[in-house]
């Protein structure tokens, strides 16, 4: 009967880790496609009565600028120029890294899940050959 009980336990865990697993790799190329594509820029950072703003030039030659998160603010906190991303398209959005943490985050994530499926996919075969 624990043999049965193993079997089953390692199918369960196999089966949901590749499920959850591929579930939560295709909201990662969702949430992939609806960031959209951010670019490097160099902003100057200059100090204005409602906080601190960057302004750019952007690849299409217009001008961007955005008001400073307090995040980012205090990432930049003295600086006068900085390397940052810009969401194409649009105006009024920076960030320090060119991909986004939420989408890093559930990726691995769901790298992790696949992962243990596969772990649990061995360990069933190992069983499988020890017993036999």
């Amino acid at each position: 009967m624990p043999d049965r009980a193993l079997d089953a336990v390692l199918e369960i865990f196999g089966w949901a880790g590749f499920g959850l697993g591929a579930v939560l790799a295709v909201i990662t190329l969702g949430l992939y496609l609806a960031d959209g594509t951010w670019l490097p820029v160099r902003a100057l950072i200059e100090d204005s009565p409602g906080g601190r703003i960057a302004r750019w030039f952007d690849a299409d030659g217009g001008v961007g600028s955005a008001q400073l998160s307090p995040d980012i603010d205090h990432a930049l906190a003295g600086k006068d120029e900085a390397d940052v991303f810009y969401r194409r398209g649009t105006t009024g959005q920076i960030r320090l890294t060119q991909g986004s943490p939420i989408v890093r985050g559930v990726l691995l994530l769901a790298l992790g899940l696949l992962g243990f499926g596969v772990a649990a996919l061995v360990a069933s075969g190992i069983v499988l050959f020890v017993r036999g």
